[in-house]
């Protein structure tokens, strides 16, 4: 019986204690109301005190909850910080380790896929996993032709198990809502199970891999590792050393969070518009600093997990570029008109084209300046006016329509700022919009001839 199944009840149980917990915790905050604390204080602990037993039980398990904490952890910037500080560690760990697989577990997925020689296909191979995720574990190992790898083995019965987390952290998604303010939890939800075929197919993500690292591979600034093996349940790719983006939102100097920040607004740009692939799962465990390829202290972006992408054959949608600069411009017409040939606001609705611009800030803002500096402060500020019920900002979102063709491209976007504001960037972000992003330039007038 395979390890994620022989558990299914014992984690089934600790996602059900979560709304019990919630309500428990929202009794105790009215019998503090009642005896004359404030509403404001009494919220903030309500906050993070439901927080603090989220992540945990998310910490604790691998499968769709993992994978549903990762997607969340990108946006802890967002949060108070008070309410962030105690639980930011939790959320560290999510993006770079879960309990791993027992060794014999391991071995007998190896052993079925690879054969019973499967030793043989290796130099060395540490069975103590050197990174796990939510559907599988890395091993650090020497290939037989001497290159070092990385064997990412999936766990058994891991398609049960996501599916299983996500569709039963669907059904109290309403009380998670509160604890990322402005953030939709539902359709994150329903986005992350929609995707646990692609999630669970190694083949598909090798071909991906394989694209990109063919792509990237004399690139200065982004290095993305290529596939040595793969099948089935078994990922074999090149070895990646470097800083964890972790480390560098930790503890990183600098000089390195800008580079971090940059290249990372470079690959989320460039990718659509080298390949046609947007990689989708842009959480810091999934990237590495290295350093350069000529001087140490000119770093790289190792990237990794293509499990999950977003297929844009002709790069990012073209209305993206045009609307974008017109609203730098502070156009709101134009821009008011594209969305709504686009289908983000409905026929049936008529909105006020100023109102329209100004929720865009969160993105328009960072692109006006020649460089612009990611702040939790920042992203709180955003968050907050977005998230509250009294703002005009908060009843405009409820009217706009996300189109499904956008949807990806929206959370992957906002996960990258998110991620942004955690390492403190100052990042040129308008030189990368300017190179990669189409239609973000205006198409120069056809010169007259005399």
């Amino acid at each position: 019986m395979s390890d994620l199944p022989r558990k299914a009840v014992t984690r089934t149980a600790k996602l059900a204690a979560l709304p019990l917990g919630f309500a428990g915790r929202a009794t105790w905050g009215l019998g503090k109301r009642i005896v004359g604390e404030s509403a404001e204080i009494v919220g903030r602990e309500l906050q993070q005190r439901t927080a603090e037993q989220l992540f945990k039980v998310l910490g604790e398990l691998k499968g769709g909850a993992m994978k549903f904490g990762q997607a969340l952890s990108v946006f802890e910037s967002a949060l108070p910080e008070e309410v962030a500080g105690p639980y930011r560690a939790a959320l560290t760990k999510l993006q770079e380790a879960a309990p791993p697989m027992p060794t014999r577990t391991v071995h007998a997925v190896l052993e079925e896929h690879l054969g019973p020689d499967w030793h043989e296909m290796f130099q060395e191979f540490e069975d103590k996993p050197s990174a796990a995720a939510s559907i599988g574990q890395v091993h650090r190992a020497v290939w037989h032709d001497g290159r070092e790898v990385a064997v990412k083995v999936q766990y058994p019965g891991a398609g049960e198990a996501l599916l299983s987390d996500l569709n039963q952290l669907s059904r109290f998604a309403r009380l998670l809502g509160p604890l990322i303010p402005g953030m939709d939890i539902k359709p994150l939800i329903t986005e992350l199970r929609d995707r646990v075929s692609e999630e669970l197919d190694y083949g598909l993500e090798a071909q991906v891999q394989r694209a990109h690292a063919e792509e990237f591979a004399d690139d200065p600034d982004v290095m993305v590792p290529d596939v040595v093996h793969q099948c089935e349940q078994i990922l074999v790719t090149e070895w990646v050393d470097g800083i964890p983006l972790s480390e560098v939102i930790a503890d990183g100097t600098r000089e390195q969070r800008d580079r971090a920040g940059q290249l990372l607004a470079r690959f989320l740009f460039s990718g659509p518009a080298r390949t046609g692939l947007l990689h989708a799962d842009p959480h810091p465990g999934n990237f590495r600093l290295l350093p350069g390829a000529t001087r140490k202290d000119d770093w790289r972006l190792g990237v990794l997990d293509f499990g999950t992408v977003d297929r844009l054959p002709g790069g990012l949608p073209t209305p993206i570029g045009p609307s974008l600069r017109m609203a730098i411009e502070g156009d709101a017409q134009s821009v008011y008109e594209l969305l709504c040939e686009e289908g983000f606001v409905k026929e049936s609705i008529d909105l006020d084209p100023d109102a329209v611009l100004d929720y865009l800030v969160p993105i328009i803002e960072p692109a006006q300046a020649d460089e612009f500096t990611f702040t939790r402060g920042w992203m709180r500020s955003q968050a907050a006016r977005i998230a509250d019920p009294r703002s005009p900002a908060y009843q405009l979102g409820k009217q706009l329509n996300l189109p499904p063709a956008y949807l990806l491209i929206h959370r992957v976007t906002l996960s990258t700022i998110g991620v942004l504001c955690q390492l403190g960037a100052t990042v040129r972000l308008r030189d990368e919009l300017e190179e990669w992003l189409p239609g973000f330039l205006p198409e120069e007038e056809p010169a007259v001839e005399a």
